[in-house]
């Protein structure tokens, strides 16, 4: 029997020989603990901010306000992060695909951003140069990589971030298999409703029906003066 393409797309085991649901909520709980570290770490700083903050009599005001709003939003963000993550499990664990529908979208949103990125190198490779040069002076091999010229360094960004876009492809297409997976599994709940001239029957799924006898339907007596 010939598959088409996107029926050899499709499949229920993913990296590991693991089922795609098993795959889902490892990757959930993954993404839930790294912003769960990440949280944590602002909460940090934002709870001694001396030690984060720059001590520049001339920028110090301005830079703690700045810092203070970035760091709250990254909270936010992260917290958020973690509530999409956490509906993510839940859904692939409880098999409810609509939990499962807010961390497939973060993931092509994060896939698009990224793709974006790979353009904007492809398009300006002179950026790698300038971000090298913002880079501190004790930073590993910064001398010897700055010494390439900027084609090649070009060439080993997008092969890197192509890495990073496939393997990304990949755990897309594995949430959107569980998806598949879980909307197919989960039960549907069709109500058929039979109506005669005096009465009306309510049928329910076909997996909890039980025979059910309709009534005949009679015919009027006859009519007499």
């Amino acid at each position: 029997m010939m598959l088409s393409p996107w029926d050899r797309w499709q499949s229920t085991s993913c990296c590991l020989c693991c089922h795609v649901r098993t795959g889902t909520i490892i990757l959930g709980i993954w993404y839930m603990l790294i912003n769960s570290v990440v949280l944590l770490i602002l909460l940090t700083a934002l709870s001694d901010p001396d030690q984060y903050h720059l001590t520049s009599a001339e920028l110090a005001n301005d830079m703690d306000v700045m810092d203070d709003a970035n760091m709250c939003i990254a909270s936010a963000i992260s917290l958020l992060m973690i509530m999409i993550c956490g509906m993510a499990t839940y859904g692939a664990f409880k098999q409810h695909p609509a939990w499962i529908i807010p961390f497939f979208c973060y993931q092509i949103f994060d896939f698009a951003l990224n793709t974006l990125v790979a353009l904007s190198i492809l398009v300006y490779p002179n950026t790698i140069q300038d971000y090298l040069q913002q880079l501190p002076d004790n930073f590993p091999y910064k001398e010897d990589i700055m010494a390439l010229s900027n084609i090649c360094l070009a060439l080993m960004v997008l092969l890197f971030i192509s890495c990073i876009l496939s393997f990304k492809a990949y755990l897309i297409a594995c949430v959107w298999n569980c998806y598949r997976y879980v909307s197919g599994q989960s039960p549907t709940e069709v109500l058929v409703y039979i109506t005669t001239n005096d009465t009306t029957v309510l049928i329910p799924p076909y997996d909890d029906s039980v025979p059910i006898a309709i009534p005949p339907k009679y015919a009027p007596p006859p009519y007499s003066d």
